[in-house]
């Protein structure tokens, strides 16, 4: 691993990692909130994190006791799920950035590290794939898009935290927000498209600049007041999208042309 790469687990170790953590899990509940009618997890889903989630599935897990395997259960994950139990599992992806476990794993979430190429899941397993830090430190962000495609099942959605290409945290080496590639509207528009995803919803986060990201107090003035003032310029974006089912079926093919011959008459 390079000396200049600051890894996800040590980031979230340390006082900014926390206060980052904290400031963005209020964005990520706007879209998923915890409790509640409308877009909230409902009992029985299954939620995947993709690239470095640990700070974040905590807001939606609720384990319940296990009772035995059920079929086709993905690797990594629990026995079985009691009724109402909303399962999370963190899939790191194996990167310089990533791959690093938590030093103390969050209650009611199971962790494993995967390949971005090979991913150990059923298609169509889970009912919400979360990713983050995932799309900018993957080599091949593209296909690991369309894998994600195929574990989501057909209504289910994609939630999706990437650095702002013109935004603070993409140039701070110091986290991993400032490691690999971030992300202009287009790029990630384009990428979304091209894995037949459509984004429904977008926000930005973490308006505070990373050099103030200790600062309990300064960084919820900074959240309310960037996100009110200057929404284009948080230092991430976050992306809801669902499948685009009809965007990868075939148009009706063309009638085809009978071609008739012609009789040719000489005179004479």
């Amino acid at each position: 691993m390079q000396d200049d790469i600051r890894t996800a687990a040590k980031f979230y170790a340390s006082r900014p990692g926390e206060n980052t953590a904290r400031l963005l899990r209020q964005r990520l509940r706007t879209f998923w909130p915890n409790t509640g009618p409308g877009s909230a997890p409902r009992a029985g889903e299954r939620i995947l994190g993709l690239g470095y989630t640990l700070p974040y599935l905590p807001l939606w897990a609720r384990p319940g006791a296990a009772s035995g395997a059920a079929p086709g259960t993905a690797p990594g994950t629990a026995p079985g799920t009691a009724l109402g139990a909303v399962m999370c599992l963190s899939a790191r992806l194996d990167t310089a950035v990533t791959r690093d476990a938590a030093t103390i794993a969050p209650i009611g979430v199971h962790d494993c590290m995967v390949a971005e190429d090979r991913l150990p899941f059923p298609e169509l397993h889970f009912d919400r794939v979360l990713m983050v830090h995932a799309l900018e430190t993957a080599e091949r962000p593209d296909e690991l898009l369309r894998s994600a495609w195929k574990i989501l099942k057909d209504d289910g959605r994609l939630l999706l935290v990437v650095p702002n290409r013109a935004g603070w945290w993409a140039h701070a080496d110091d986290t991993p927000f400032g490691q690999g590639a971030p992300f202009s509207p287009r790029q990630i528009a384009r990428r979304l498209s091209r894995a037949f995803l459509r984004a429904e919803r977008h926000d930005g986060a973490l308006y505070l600049p990373p050099m103030g990201a200790a600062h309990r107090a300064l960084g919820n003035l900074a959240e309310a007041a960037g996100h009110a003032l200057l929404p284009a310029l948080g230092g991430v974006f976050v992306i809801e999208a669902v499948k685009d089912v009809y965007a990868g079926m075939p148009a009706a093919p063309a009638p085809a042309l009978i071609r008739v011959p012609r009789r040719i008459y000489e005179p004479g």
